[in-house]
């Protein structure tokens, strides 16, 4: 097993192989790909649980094949830069591409989000070996989002704000959300590393569940196996977080007995998870955000965090509000133009801030 970061390359799994072989796909060839995000390499293809995982892959002539794992889960397929379709993986395991004569850039987003299940890609295959080109380099420019349903894009696609958990899985597409927009616009790689309903140290509601500091180390959900990519070097790190440890009041038999417990308990945790990242990524400056909701109580919290870690001597750390939203999405969410409208205030910032790219 090779667990990967940001984009690497890496050629046809063993499934795709066994295909081959069986004749589903007569004299294909493996195509190279590069992925961003947190993906696991096996030989039976590519495994990944985070949000916001993409795979990109060079080809010339006029024909290629994706094959998409059986999954729940929702692709975004772009062809030289245009979007040719969205695929549900479950209904249409085998695209087919057709594309005029020449070299092509492929490139596959996943839209969607899933805590329970990891998520399966198998590759892409091209008529003859001579038809896989290399795969894209890397871009030099990293950027990493981490947060809870607001970095994921939850619901951002919905045009009204009551939604059934199918409306949620089917209107959630990560590539609309403000980071992979942010990071886009910078060519820059990306990793979306979010869940919704969690928070610092508490959950929407008091619900179960890693908060996102325990879970962030790991590749998956299952806390296997640690991320370690060397390569992985992000010199912006963007963190919203807060909005599910108080937009819902403590319960009885909640581990924080007063409100005060828990802003101490969230400002102490947030401000250790913002040093470990730190020590990390010495390179990196860091954005934390926060909404105005619940009477200005997450921005407060948010900028004490910032405060005290620029008290104890953090240079290269700014907060940015997130004010001005419709939260016209699912469950009250921001929609695609609140994501881009939070994209446009990061790029004023990052544009502002040239030094960001620099390490400095």
């Amino acid at each position: 097993m090779q667990v990967m970061g940001h984009k690497r390359t890496w050629t046809a799994s063993l499934a795709i192989a066994a295909l081959m072989l069986a004749g589903a796909a007569q004299a294909e060839a493996p195509l190279s790909l590069t992925t961003g995000g947190r993906v696991v390499h096996t030989d039976n293809g590519y495994v990944f649980q985070w949000p916001g995982v993409y795979f990109e892959g060079r080809f010339k002539g006029t024909a290629a094949t994706i094959h998409f794992a059986p999954s729940h889960d929702i692709f975004n397929v772009y062809l030289d830069g245009l979007k040719t379709q969205t695929v549900l993986a479950s209904a249409t395991p085998i695209v087919e591409l057709s594309a005029p004569d020449g070299d092509h850039l492929l490139r596959i987003e996943r839209a969607t989000e899933d805590q329970t299940t990891p998520a399966h890609f198998d590759g892409v295959t091209v008529p003859e070996a001579a038809d896989a080109l290399p795969a894209p380099a890397p871009h030099t420019r990293q950027m990493e989002f981490i947060g809870d349903s607001y970095t994921v894009g939850y619901g951002n696609s919905s045009p009204k704000t009551g939604c059934t958990r199918e409306e949620v899985w089917a209107s959630t597409d990560t590539s609309q959300a403000f980071g992979p927009l942010t990071a886009q616009h910078y060519h820059a790689d990306y990793q979306i590393n979010a869940i919704s309903g969690r928070g610092i140290v508490r959950n929407y509601n008091g619900s179960a569940g890693d908060p996102v500091p325990v879970a962030w180390p790991y590749v998956l959900f299952d806390k296997q196996t640690k991320y370690n990519d060397p390569d992985w070097k992000p010199q912006l790190i963007v963190i919203g977080l807060g909005t599910n440890d108080f937009t819902t009041p403590l319960h009885p038999g909640e581990k924080w007995p007063t409100r005060d417990a828990l802003h101490a308990d969230y400002e102490a945790t947030y401000v250790k998870f913002v040093q470990d990242l730190r020590a990390r990524n010495p390179q990196a400056s860091f954005i934390l955000m926060a909404t105005d909701q619940v009477d200005g109580e997450i921005q407060s919290e948010a900028k004490k965090v910032m405060a005290t870690l620029q008290s104890k001597g953090m240079r290269r750390i700014a907060f940015l509000p997130m004010n001005n939203l419709s939260f016209g999405g699912c469950d009250s969410h921001p929609t695609i133009h609140d994501d881009k409208t939070l994209s446009d205030e990061l790029m004023a910032y990052i544009d502002a801030h040239p030094e960001i790219w620099q390490g400095k």
